[in-house]
C-alpha cells in the first residue's frame, strides 16, 4: 500500500507536506550514500564546484572523490587552467611571503 503525501498531512505525522518532503530527503541523503554521491558527480560536471567541496559534499575524502570522478569519465580540474592563471596564483604566492 503507498502512502500519499497527503495522508501523512492528514494523519497529524507531519504539520504540512513541506516538512515531510524535507525529512523524506533528509533520510534518503543519510541512507542512501550513492545519492549524495551522483548529487556531488553532477555540481562537479555542471559548476564551479571544486574536488575538496565535491568529496565533503560525498561524504568521502578527496583522494576518494578523485576515484569517482575518474571511474565516471569526469575530468579531473587540477590547478590552473591557463598560464595566465598559474602566472597569476604564482604572484599572489610570492606577494603572500614577502
Amino acid at each position: 500500500m503507498a502512502v500519499q503525501l497527503q495522508e501523512l498531512v492528514k494523519a497529524g505525522v507531519y504539520p504540512d507536506a513541506d516538512t515531510a518532503v524535507r525529512e523524506a530527503l533528509r533520510v534518503l541523503w543519510q541512507e542512501r550514500p550513492g545519492v549524495r554521491i551522483d548529487v556531488a558527480v553532477h555540481h562537479y560536471r555542471t559548476e564551479n564546484l571544486s574536488i575538496a567541496r565535491a568529496a565533503a559534499l560525498a561524504g568521502v575524502s578527496f583522494d576518494r572523490m578523485k576515484e569517482i570522478l575518474a571511474e565516471r569519465g569526469v575530468p579531473l580540474r587540477l590547478g590552473p587552467e591557463t598560464l595566465e592563471e598559474a602566472r597569476a596564483e604564482l604572484d599572489a604566492l610570492r606577494r603572500m611571503r614577502s
